[in-house]
């Protein structure tokens, strides 16, 4: 496995709160991994530490073996990683186009441009000049996966695309994943349904207070140790 990216005893947090303690996670190229575990795990935090909104207190973080810890955010969008943040965070004073194409100012070059992006979200073609935030959720998700996808990423990180959203749509979102990487892309997926993480992943992470609790295959581990890792007791 050609690793793209690596983080070596990760610690992160929020002044004098610390959220993550020496995190080891890796992700190798073309890879599909899921985070899982429960709210303040630590799984938001370890996302926002890699894409640079903030900065690690210690450990490595390691981009195709070079480190990238602590550089600003506009630089490692540059460097290809992008993220799906929890919540979408649409500009409500722009149409659902102009929000698509503020992921493109990076200039990476690549196969996803606004013709790409609209052939895989077909709803969002009619509703281009609409306000992005008077769509439905399952669609403003849509446009926060696009604006990502806009930057030409070589990892995406999407954090709780299923959040608020009706398992029907949460489907539909999910069913783009396959064509999404299907260039070699690799994911990190943060997830709360862990059948629906593993599903979509071919290995996992399970955070505990800020901790790896666990790893491993997602289709080989074993629903009571995801269980102990998850809640910090035996099922």
């Amino acid at each position: 496995m050609n690793t793209l990216l690596q983080t070596r005893n990760l610690a992160a947090g929020y002044g004098d709160f610390r959220a993550l303690f020496g995190i080891d996670v890796t992700v190798g190229a073309g890879e599909v991994v899921a985070l899982i575990g429960a709210n303040g795990a630590g799984k938001s935090t370890f996302l926002k530490t890699i894409v640079g909104l903030l900065p690690p207190a210690s450990g490595q973080i390691l981009y195709k073996g070079e480190p990238i810890g602590g550089l600003p955010a506009s630089k490692i969008v540059g460097k290809g990683i992008a993220l799906v943040p929890e919540g979408r965070r649409l500009f409500s004073s722009l149409s659902v186009e102009e929000n698509l194409l503020l992921g493109a100012y990076s200039g990476r070059p690549g196969r996803w441009d606004l013709d790409t992006v609209l052939g895989l979200f077909p709803a969002l073609r009619e509703r281009r000049h609409h306000p992005a935030t008077a769509l439905s959720g399952g669609q403003q998700q849509m446009v926060a996966i696009g604006r990502a996808l806009m930057s030409n990423p070589e990892l995406l990180m999407c954090d709780e695309l299923s959040l608020g959203l009706a398992p029907v749509i949460v489907r539909e979102i999910y069913a783009a994943l396959p064509a999404i990487v299907a260039g070699g892309m690799s994911a990190v997926i943060v997830e709360q349904d862990v059948r629906l993480a593993r599903q979509v992943s071919s290995r996992f992470y399970c955070f505990q207070e800020g901790r790896v609790s666990l790893e491993g295959e997602s289709a080989a581990a074993s629903d009571e140790a995801i269980t102990e890792a998850y809640f910090g007791v035996h099922a």
